[in-house]
């Protein structure tokens, strides 16, 4: 393998719990990397990062750093812990997970998120029963058997639980971990921004990394005025019915808001097949992203998807090297692209 550059950096990624609306650890992270490099990002009102070195740029480059999680919704009289989803996904795939709760009191508490009465030995519909909210909860790794003894535990409701991402890189090339969706994207639009470092000033792009993506509401505001493009850097689906893999970019054609622009799209294939870079054209059937947000926001941009396919998303994902490479092979060579492209801008 060429490039491991992004793997190391995923891996830095994934190791900072970061559900929407805990998000301000990593940003604060990327803002201290891309400070390092010499860089002048800005965290925005909303608590987003953007980094614009170009006075005017074109393009931005769309990546979202917060993922799925939960809250605590309920202490129940046995000291467990009722959640509430934050983001969407199938409760059967985080059964048995793993999990930090961050208190509003600064403390992080171990647990695990289990179905109820979830022992064989004396529950014998535990692997017929639905998963539901309703059904399940957070045993906390403390000696408690009440609401009260939780209590003084200093965990409540409105605490964040924070679940595992278990990263691993296979010998064979895969890096399987939860929140790929989108830290994977994220890790590319930062090793390519540290690739064309010396030239940002002169390339007419900026990067805006959204910190609330997956409750819906991650990019409507806070991109440069000058913006005419939004490129978003997010996962290639994986499945039956659609073409994504593991070791290619995804370019999407439409998802689940509509088609993207086929002008943007078309010159990204172009760049793809020019550099000799694995992808595919895809349609997405259950997805959005942060380019159907900032559109339903009124802002006036022409809007691109593309990403690593990601396997099993929103449960226990999985991608590959090769994936990882071509979507930030293509990312690089679309941003080198602009400046001839944005001279034809209004001809």
């Amino acid at each position: 393998m060429k490039s491991v550059r992004v793997v190391e950096i995923l891996r830095e990624l994934e190791a900072v719990p970061s559900p929407s609306g805990l998000t301000g650890e990593i940003v604060a992270l990327l803002e201290r990397r891309l400070k390092a490099q010499g860089f002048r990002p800005r965290v925005t009102n909303k608590g987003a990062l953007l980094l614009a070195e170009h006075p005017k740029p074109y393009a931005v480059v769309a990546g979202h750093i917060d993922t799925l999680g939960a809250m605590v919704s309920r202490v129940e009289s046995d000291g467990t812990l009722r959640v509430a989803m934050i983001g969407g996904y199938p409760l059967p795939s985080f059964e048995g997970e793993y999990v930090s709760v961050r208190t509003a009191a600064g403390k992080t508490l171990r647990g695990t998120f289990l179905f109820d009465n979830p022992a064989a030995h004396v529950n014998k519909d535990v692997g017929k029963t639905e998963r539901t909210l309703d059904n399940m909860h957070v045993r906390l790794d403390a000696e408690t058997s009440s609401s009260k003894e939780t209590g003084k535990l200093a965990v409540g409701v409105g605490d964040y639980v924070c679940f595992d991402p278990r990263f691993e890189v296979t010998d064979t090339g895969f890096v399987k971990s939860r929140f790929l969706d989108d830290k994977a994207g994220s890790a590319a639009m930062l090793e390519v921004i540290e690739r064309l470092a010396p030239k940002l000033k002169d390339l007419p792009v900026a990067f805006f990394f959204s910190n609330y993506e997956e409750v819906g509401h991650g990019a409507p505001a806070g991109f440069p005025p000058s913006a005419r493009e939004v490129l978003v850097v997010d996962m290639g689906v994986i499945g039956k019915s659609v073409a994504g893999k593991e070791t290619a970019v995804s370019i999407c054609a439409k998802d689940s808001s509509g088609p993207q622009d086929y002008e943007l799209r078309c010159r990204l294939a172009g760049l793809a097949k020019k550099k000799r870079i694995p992808f595919v054209v895809d349609v997405f059937p259950y997805y959005s992203s942060d380019a159907a947000m900032a559109l339903q926001a009124g802002l006036d941009l022409r809007p691109g998807i593309i990403g690593p396919g990601v396997s099993a998303s929103h449960g226990v994902e999985r991608t590959h090297l090769k994936g990882l490479k071509a979507t930030a092979d293509l990312l690089e060579a679309y941003i080198r692209d602009l400046p001839s492209w944005n001279r034809t801008i209004g001809k």
